[in-house]
């Protein structure tokens, strides 16, 4: 990497700490989580980016009439390049209610011992920094770079991403050469790179039985027992035809099918309940069907009909789209990227839950997601490491130079 940028963004460092600590005292909560929205973020970073070197700036807001505005914005910043290409650095503006057990407040942020503690420091504040501050340092020092450098910052990454990513996907504003990275997960030296995820499947077990009085059990269906009795054997057939299926991208390496979620029943110890009601989370490896994973809890319920009634359905079904290949150019070169300014080679992984790099994938264009975090989203104290926001904005300015 050139020196010169690296010099560059070190000098940078104070004023990413402060700009950051500056965002996150403005809440950008959607309606969802009682929130108005990001509109007050958006405008506190339009404005920021003035004089970042950007040749365009421009906002794609989503129309919602939950929030005061009446619009979620979306902004996509553009630094031009000389190779055609755009790496996209894909960041998200809205964050998590606060939550309780915080040592300070969330929107005052405090910076001790290298980090800034406050409510989306980490999630996604750090590395809306880091790629923005990339610009700057590009602008500041003149450097040429190869690849278009295309920072888009999104609403409702949170809650279902109906009003940011999907939005922009319907405006053509990615291309299918472009390198898409969400810096959204990794571990605190960023050495992996996610580039697949596993399918979502919740289940709601609803058994019916009959209710009576627990002295005179005789003429009653006791739906607690026989719930029981179909969580034991869902949860062995489940691992029987599954638990032989791995893939080492991901940890834990097989697909897991965890028991949740149980509703309450009778108020009263001594009436046996008429009506139980269970979930599993299930997170599947991307080879298997959840179609075959929903014969199981199917199949389970046929087994137990003559006892009890059961009813079986889908809460939330995500199959997960083909991954990334690890041979991909985004993969290859943010992992060249990686190496030059960190000296490790990251690895590519999988991941549980689903990341905003799926909406991607569905539609046939490869992303990753990579950034350096210690994992403390959605958590209280949540914080950001300033010098992994200042490792992750040199990483990417080296993969624009594609030097």
């Amino acid at each position: 990497m050139k020196e010169s940028i690296e010099r560059q963004v070190e000098m940078l460092k104070n004023c990413m700490k402060n700009d950051l600590m500056d965002m996150i005292r403005i809440p950008a909560l959607g309606p969802e989580n009682g929130g108005d929205g990001e509109m007050e973020r958006a405008a506190f970073l339009m404005d920021l980016i003035k004089d970042f070197g950007f040749d365009s700036v421009e906002r794609y807001d989503a129309p919602d009439p939950r929030v005061s505005s009446g619009k979620r914005p979306n902004i996509v910043a553009i630094k031009k390049g000389t190779a055609g290409k755009s790496v996209v650095i894909l960041v998200h503006m809205d964050i998590v209610p606060e939550g309780d057990l915080w040592d300070t407040d969330p929107y005052e942020p405090v910076f001790r011992d290298g980090k800034i503690y406050g409510r989306g420091t980490e999630d996604n504040g750090q590395e809306i920094m880091a790629a923005l501050y990339a610009a700057k340092a590009l602008h500041e020092t003149g450097e040429e770079h190869g690849y278009d450098l295309k920072v888009v910052m999104v609403s409702d990454e949170e809650t279902g991403s109906e009003y940011g990513v999907e939005h922009l996907l319907k405006k053509d504003i990615f291309g299918e050469d472009d390198l898409i990275i969400a810096p959204d997960h990794s571990e605190k030296n960023g050495k992996f790179v996610e580039i697949t995820e596993k399918s979502g499947l919740w289940v709601k077990i609803t058994c019916t039985g009959k209710q009576g009085h627990a002295a005179m059990p005789g003429g009653t269906v006791n739906s607690n027992r026989y719930m029981a009795e179909y969580q034991y054997r869902a949860d062995l057939a489940l691992k029987e035809k599954f638990g032989k299926v791995v893939n080492d991208l991901f940890s834990p390496s097989f697909s897991t099918f965890e028991p949740t979620k149980r509703e309450g029943n009778v108020p009263n110890v001594n009436t046996i309940p008429g009506k139980d009601v269970q979930y599993f989370d299930c997170r599947v490896l991307p080879e298997v069907s959840l179609s075959s994973v929903k014969k199981v809890f199917e199949g389970t319920a046929e087994e137990l009909e003559s006892k009890a009634e059961f009813k079986i359905e889908y809460v939330m079904e995500s199959q997960a789209p083909p991954g990334t290949p690890e041979d991909s150019e985004v993969m290859v070169k943010l992992s060249k990227a990686v190496e030059r300014v960190t000296g490790h080679h990251p690895a590519p992984v999988g991941i549980g839950g689903g990341t905003v790099a799926a909406h991607f994938r569905k539609r046939g264009l490869p992303a990753v997601v990579w950034c350096s975090n210690h994992n403390k989203a959605h958590q209280p104290n949540e914080y950001a490491v300033l010098d992994n926001m200042v490792r992750d904005c040199k990483v990417f300015c080296s993969l624009v130079l594609n030097d």
